[in-house]
């Protein structure tokens, strides 16, 4: 009777294993489909192997396309109808020919909200700002209203106001002898008056006694001009700055004879 026992256990205990072992694993095909790998009926390393396939599964290459499939984004707006829902190969002004598209609109990006002025969505120049209302800066709209003035062909051209009202010469810079601004300024010993270099040298030149042009005093050798470099930077100051204060402390310094540093 023992025996009997005996082999009647083991014989189930070897139906048991068989029936654990004849139990058919997942295929790897089946663990890349397979959501929870963790619980899965498979060996660990095809669970790896699973893992990694899943995790490239839609970056596959059969599965890129040139042309993008289904709808688009939400935010994505057609920029031939201005609507969305649809990418702009499949508009439908797309058939239609006759039927023209609307212009697009530009933005105010970068324009304060201060610095623009709400117009018609028709207007002249209107842009798109943020709070979806239309707007154009300030200073388009006041050249907007005042429009382009043409002066009339053949009509003179009037001095301006600036010009008429330009300040003179300070006598103190004109040449005696030419009346204009002194270029190279000398001075001549004799008197001590200043010319243009060219002007006084000129003069002496034509004179057979060499008399000079201010005081009459004959044989004035042009060689014997000396350079008034202290005029000739009032004159510099004058052309370049032309700023009155300026120009009065120079004088007032000249008069004064002495040293000034700008």
């Amino acid at each position: 009777m023992l025996n009997k026992h005996v082999k009647h256990v083991f014989h189930s205990y070897t139906l048991i294993l068989l029936q654990t072992d004849s139990s058919p694993s997942l295929t790897l095909a089946q663990l890349a489909k397979t959501a929870n790998l963790v619980d899965a009926d498979a060996s660990e390393e095809d669970k790896i192997k699973a893992m990694m396939t899943q995790s490239n599964h839609e970056y596959d290459p059969i599965h890129y396309s040139k042309k993008a499939v289904g709808p688009p984004p939400a935010n994505y707006t057609c920029y031939r109808c201005r609507k969305t829902g649809h990418h702009i190969r499949h508009c439908p002004l797309i058939l239609d020919k006759s039927v023209d598209g609307p212009k697009p609109v530009k933005t105010s990006k970068g324009i304060p909200q201060s610095f623009m002025v709400k117009v018609e969505p028709g207007a002249k120049g209107a842009m798109l700002t943020s709070t979806g209302e239309y707007a154009i800066p300030a200073i388009d709209a006041e050249a907007y209203a005042q429009g382009k003035k043409e002066r009339p062909p053949f009509v003179p051209h009037e001095q301006s106001s600036s010009e008429d009202e330009a300040d003179p010469i300070p006598d103190e810079l004109l040449c005696p002898i030419c009346n204009n601004l002194m270029t190279d300024a000398v001075v001549i010993p004799c008197c001590g008056n200043s010319y243009c270099d060219d002007c006084i040298r000129t003069f002496l030149l034509d004179s057979e006694e060499h008399i000079c042009f201010t005081c009459k005093q004959s044989d004035v050798s042009p060689d014997n001009l000396i350079a008034n470099k202290f005029l000739r930077q009032v004159v510099f100051q004058y052309l370049h700055f032309n700023v009155d204060f300026v120009l009065r402390l120079h004088i007032f310094q000249l008069i004064l004879k002495l040293p000034f540093v700008l």
